[in-house]
């Protein structure tokens, strides 16, 4: 969904992509978080002509999305509810990369200003009757309601795709353009859509049986908190 280019080499992984806030957010938290969560190593990294190249060692695995994981609703809820405990278990005392909702909204607002929101890539119900008149209603509406902020390590953009594993245990963190310090339920509602929208069947043409939302939130040990997810 970004303007990257990634490169799949038989051990290597080459990312090129515009050198804007989100490419420097990622090179700054993939060195921070070497030896602290499975995350590509840098092998080399190089800015040019307001582009950014990485080239990163390649996950082992398969994506959290994988046909194997989706007929295992169950074992593929357990892995998912390990690695966000995982995210939240590193300590962010001296984490290099903020994602609060201060600066969210601020990208948010940029956006809407730009006239760069995606309306086709959003879910059904946010706009339209029931929803959000346009994006700056719904931007006016976020900024009223903020939440108090249950501060971790936020992927942030933990969908199945971006999650790697192997063995039955996490073996990979990717695109994590977004990762830094911000609320867990972040991951959450981000989790809860992937798993739901793969489920139905809107990525894979095909759904899959199987999933309730108890199995992720059991592993998570906490109430899923559905008006904060939505």
């Amino acid at each position: 969904m970004s303007n990257s280019s990634v490169f799949v080499l038989e051990n290597m992984v080459l990312k090129a992509q515009s050198e804007d806030f989100e490419a420097k957010n990622e090179v700054k938290i993939l060195s921070w978080l070497r030896g602290k969560l499975p995350v590509p190593d840098i092998i080399e990294h190089i800015s040019e002509n307001g582009c950014s190249y990485i080239l990163m060692s390649k996950c082992q695995g398969k994506m959290a999305c994988d046909d194997e994981y989706m007929k295992k609703p169950k074992l593929q809820a357990r892995l998912l509810a390990e690695t966000l405990n995982q995210l939240w278990s590193v300590n962010i005392s001296i984490c290099p990369c903020n994602w609060q909702l201060e600066r969210k909204l601020l990208i948010a607002s940029q956006n809407v200003e730009n006239g760069s929101v995606d309306l086709d890539n959003t879910q059904p119900d946010t706009f339209g009757p029931g929803g959000f008149k346009d994006p700056e209603h719904l931007l006016y509406w976020l900024m009223d309601n903020q939440p108090t902020e249950e501060l971790v390590l936020s992927h942030g953009d933990f969908c199945l795709p971006n999650i790697y594993f192997n063995d039955n245990t996490v073996s990979g963190l990717i695109d994590l353009g977004k990762c830094g310090i911000a609320d867990k339920w972040t991951d959450i509602a981000l989790c809860y859509r992937s798993l739901s929208n793969n489920f139905s069947g809107m990525y894979h043409g095909r759904s899959y049986s199987g999933f309730e939302p108890e199995m992720l939130f059991d592993g998570l040990g906490i109430r899923p908190d559905y008006e904060r997810i939505r």
